[in-house]
């Protein structure tokens, strides 16, 4: 038996005179959640689904609930799973008209041979599974993120949630899902639902990334964290590899790690990073900065 474990991010872009006291909160309650569910012996995968639908549902990210318009005025929202233990992912891109991206991701990957679906194909999918769809779009989402360090229009903004899960049998899982923020272009898609960029996992390490997407997807960010783990590189070693080269290339976010021993890492190179973990002994952790 393994000793669980769990890390989740809020997104990076946190700025220093903002108070983040209720995404604070909010994290705490769903690690704990968490912590009682893989306590109970639910799986990496589940755990990982039921983390990011509390993110997405609380309107405080800008994932989900928390989605602001594109240019056109729509709402788009993307999402990817990795199940670490047998290699297959899914993915949700440009979904308009449903609540949970997260949810249409894991039957991506359960209830068809594809990897992706995008756009309207991929809300005709969440359609035909019966999936929650959101009837009146100007009352539900929030439009988190505002005052945070997401970039003016035009630019390449960010906002992003993710979770990365060690379970008692050992397996690893990741999620990520986003919704986009401050007027991008209708279309825009970015590291998020790409497995390898946004989101990982295997059986090395699962990862989840937040930041300006175009650069994740350039160096292939989360896959690459990993594969350095599985080469003798340390976590914390491989993560922060990643995002010196994202920096290096001139873009900004984090990411969030964990290895198969419980191991945690959280490198960013924006002011702050919102996120919170579980680790092996059972201790929970919130931080938004890191002083």
């Amino acid at each position: 038996m393994v000793r669980p474990a769990l890390i989740l991010h809020g997104g990076a872009g946190a700025r220093r005179e903002r108070n983040y006291d209720r995404e604070v909160v909010h994290m705490r309650e769903v690690v704990e959640a968490m912590k009682a569910r893989l306590d109970a012996g639910a799986s990496a995968l589940d755990v990982a689904v039921e983390t990011v639908v509390m993110l997405e549902d609380s309107g405080l990210y800008v994932a989900g609930r928390g989605a602001s318009p594109n240019l056109d005025g729509e709402y788009e929202l993307d999402a990817s799973i990795m199940d670490g233990a047998s290699g297959k992912a899914g993915a949700v891109a440009a979904l308009q008209g449903f609540r949970n991206p997260v949810v249409a991701a894991r039957a991506v990957m359960d209830k068809t041979p594809h990897v992706m679906l995008a756009g309207n194909g991929a809300a005709r999918f969440a359609q035909a599974q019966n999936l929650e769809p959101v009837t009146d779009a100007e009352s539900w989402y929030t439009r988190a993120g505002k005052g945070e360090d997401n970039h003016p229009p035009g630019t390449l903004s960010h906002g992003t949630v993710g979770v990365c899960v060690l379970d008692t049998q050992g397996r690893l899982a990741a999620a990520t899902s986003t919704a986009g923020v401050f007027g991008k272009m209708p279309g825009r898609v970015g590291d998020t639902p790409i497995p390898a960029a946004g989101t990982w996992a295997d059986d090395n390490a699962a990862v989840s990334c937040t930041g300006q997407g175009e650069y994740f997807i350039r160096v292939a960010a989360a896959a690459r964290t990993a594969i350095s783990v599985g080469a003798g590189q340390s976590l914390e070693q491989a993560a922060q590899a990643t995002i010196d080269k994202i920096g290096a290339l001139g873009g900004d976010g984090g990411l969030i790690a964990l290895d198969r021993e419980g191991r945690i890492a959280d490198p960013y190179n924006s002011q702050g990073m919102k996120r919170a973990w579980l680790d092996t002994d059972g201790n929970i952790v919130v931080r938004v900065f890191n002083d």
